[in-house]
């Protein structure tokens, strides 16, 4: 009888034990791959700017964000309608944010630093008029 008990408890701790690892495995995976999408580490002479830009559309969405990372050096951007902001990130070392200011004034968007020439701006489509 006693055999049985230990043979079964031995049983018991070796299922438990592989139960525990499989789960700590795949905790541990999941971790991994939270830690890949919520921290970022910076390459040398990356810098966060902010612009503001004329746009009303989700076509002028598109327009100003290809613009940016058109610019050589922009590695993200991102802009809000609502508040006219173009967030960037980019090398300050291949580029600065007056070069994606002249960047989205080619494009035919106005930003706090540049004018748009009027007839890109005209070329824009009607919805992408933001000019009051």
């Amino acid at each position: 009888m006693k055999k049985v008990i230990l043979m079964l408890s031995a049983i018991a701790l070796i299922a438990t034990t592989n139960l525990y690892a499989q789960e700590h495995t795949h905790n541990h995976g999941a971790k991994a791959t939270e830690k890949k999408e919520t921290v970022s580490f910076p390459k040398s002479g990356d810098e966060k700017g902010e612009l503001t830009v004329g746009g009303a559309c989700g076509m002028c969405k598109t327009r100003i964000e290809k613009a940016a990372k058109a610019v050589k050096g922009v590695s993200a951007a991102s802009y809000d309608l609502k508040s006219h902001k173009l967030q960037v990130n980019f090398d300050a070392k291949q580029t600065s944010l007056a070069a994606i200011s002249k960047a989205e004034a080619n494009a035919g968007h106005d930003t706090n630093l540049d004018k748009a020439d009027d007839k890109v701006y005209d070329s824009l489509p009607g919805c992408c008029k933001y000019r009051k």
